[in-house]
């Protein structure tokens, strides 16, 4: 998230199980760009984005990103951050996604972006909806708007609230079961946080360690409603984040 400071016409119309790297089809003279096929889906339908031994699927700076002992990890200093993402290469629409993720430092701002668009190739920076979270909490929990993707709303939802978005754009809040500081209380500051994200029509739903932090129905005509899904480093710190058992669920309307 951007604090202080659909998109599959990004990947073209390909097939959603075939998604080319390029952004512009090769010359007659080059040779075929490679392609990036999903990975089978298992038997509950989640389909693995990580194999937990490199970053096949994913693009982002060199420098940011490595995998170390099976996970993913984002790392930065200060004096060369930038506001950075590992980018997956497929888009997605509707979707329950499932991650986990823990703090190796003891500060640092990061999240999953999700029906987000690329704002700038050069950085690796993409805009849209984020799954929040912070090595301080103060904004774990929330859906926020990364870089105006979603309209420039800033903060979308807040923890321990749910939000709506109508269609002239208004907003209103109405308290969930549990307070954001009752909630704050099952975020682990240094162990794994596993969290999901259920995002159907105009619907999003968050949660972490089995609670619900946050619950947004979006009807504005800023809403969004497919695109790509990354991984942030947050520019102005020195930081570690570090991502596994990422794995998505495409939900189809039924018929």
């Amino acid at each position: 998230m951007l604090k202080r400071l659909s998109l599959i016409a990004l990947f073209g119309l390909a097939p959603a199980a075939l998604v080319s790297h390029a952004a512009d089809a090769p010359k007659p003279d080059a040779p075929a760009a490679a392609k990036f096929e999903l990975p089978k889906p298992n038997a509950d339908g989640f389909i693995p984005m990580f194999n937990g031994k490199d970053l096949s699927g994913w693009k982002g700076l060199d420098g940011f990103w490595s995998v170390k002992d099976g996970v993913i990890v984002g790392s930065e200093t200060k004096e060369t951050s930038k506001q950075t993402f590992l980018v997956y290469q497929a888009p997605f629409a509707d979707f329950e996604l499932h991650f986990k993720y823990k703090w190796g430092s003891a500060d640092g701002n990061s999240g999953v972006q999700f029906r987000s668009k690329m704002m700038d190739e050069k950085t690796s920076r993409i805009g849209g909806y984020q799954a929040d979270f912070d090595a301080g909490n103060g904004f774990t929990g929330i859906i926020y708007d990364e870089a105006g993707g979603a309209g420039g709303r800033g903060v979308m939802s807040n923890r321990g609230e749910k939000t709506t978005w109508d269609a002239d754009n208004k907003r209103t809040n109405t308290p969930l079961a549990k307070t954001s500081d009752e909630l704050k209380k099952v975020i682990k500051k240094d162990d794994w946080n596993d969290c999901v994200v259920i995002a159907k029509g105009n619907h999003i739903v968050y949660s972490t360690n089995g609670e619900v932090t946050t619950d947004l129905t979006d009807e504005s005509p800023k809403a969004v409603k497919d695109g790509i899904i990354g991984l942030q480093i947050h520019a102005g710190f020195t930081m570690e984040i570090q991502f596994k058992d990422l794995m998505i669920k495409p939900l189809e309307e039924k018929k």
